[in-house]
């Protein structure tokens, strides 16, 4: 009996041993998000949750979509990303299922409440904070990020060469061409007009493009009705599933641009997210702008 009860505290032993020896130590470092917060995040994540669509996109972009188990429900590009599970959306997220993910790394936008971060650091999950800065050449510094943050560094200097690349095969304004006047709808109607200012990358993607952008003067994103109306545009640019209703609204429909079908119907993301796809963008209202003068 005395041999027996030895056996078994020694077989006890080295389970132990076994099951700490199996668990792994995670390696971690200590890196700043864009709104200054300190968080210990893996080297090398295996289960990220992306709180934002265009770090979906990226991510997708540079080929990390198999670190991807989660995304909220406006996550919609590229259409693959319809195969990672949904955990609902930003401001109403759903904590629960994404801790029932057990995720190792969450990254998230400027659309996250700070409530909502806050509850991720108590419960000790790392969650970072990679947000759209107002100068479209800070996306090529937003795609090293979250290329940096998955262990992807590589593949998002490649992918930052190559958007680069395409952009100078393009002749691009200066922004001191006296290009073709556009506005660019986010809202409109009884909730009030918004739009792109001259303190935001869309302003200067329609820059690059040889436009000019009747809200240059313009800081943050409220516009004036009556300011449109005297401005009238020859181009608005407008997400494609807005235009109907917008060429069919009055004051809008008085607009020439509306009269005239000038149009840009664009796909949502392309110009309202800071991603790789803002340089298609670019191309498109370029090669209608033409070199066109006002």
């Amino acid at each position: 009996m005395k041999h027996l009860k030895i056996f078994i505290l020694i077989a006890i032993i080295a389970m132990g041993c076994t099951n700490n020896a199996g668990k792994k130590a995670v390696e971690t470092y200590s890196y700043t998000d864009d709104y200054g917060s300190v968080v210990e995040v893996p080297k090398e994540p295996k289960r990220v949750v992306s709180l934002s669509p265009a770090v979906t996109e990226i991510m997708f972009a540079i080929g990390a979509d198999s670190l991807l188990v989660g995304r909220t429900e406006f996550c919609s590009y590229p259409p693959e990303a319809a195969s990672i599970e949904n955990i609902g959306g930003i401001s109403n997220l759903n904590i629960e299922k994404v801790l029932s993910m057990n995720p190792d790394l969450i990254i998230s936008g400027s659309m996250v409440p700070q409530k909502v971060v806050q509850q991720f650091e108590k419960m000790g999950v790392p969650m970072v904070c990679v947000i759209e800065k107002p100068a479209f050449d800070e996306l090529f510094a937003n795609i090293s990020k979250i290329g940096g943050l998955v262990g992807m560094s590589a593949k998002a200097d490649s992918l930052n060469k190559k958007l680069k690349e395409e952009m100078a095969n393009l002749e691009l304004s200066d922004g001191s061409a006296d290009g073709p006047s556009c506005y660019y709808v986010v809202g409109f109607g009884s909730g009030g007009n918004f739009t792109a200012g001259g303190n935001t990358f869309i302003n200067d993607i329609i820059t690059m493009a040889g436009g000019h952008n009747i809200a240059a003067g313009s800081v943050g994103w409220t516009f004036s009705l009556e300011v449109l109306m005297e401005e009238d545009p020859d181009y608005i640019l407008i997400r494609a599933e807005d235009s109907a209703r917008f060429c069919n609204t009055d004051p809008y429909k008085q607009l020439t641009a509306v009269k005239e079908k000038r149009m840009i119907a664009l796909e949502d993301g392309i110009l309202d997210l800071q991603v790789p796809r803002n340089i298609e963008a670019i191309r498109r209202l370029h090669t209608i702008f033409g070199g066109q003068k006002r």
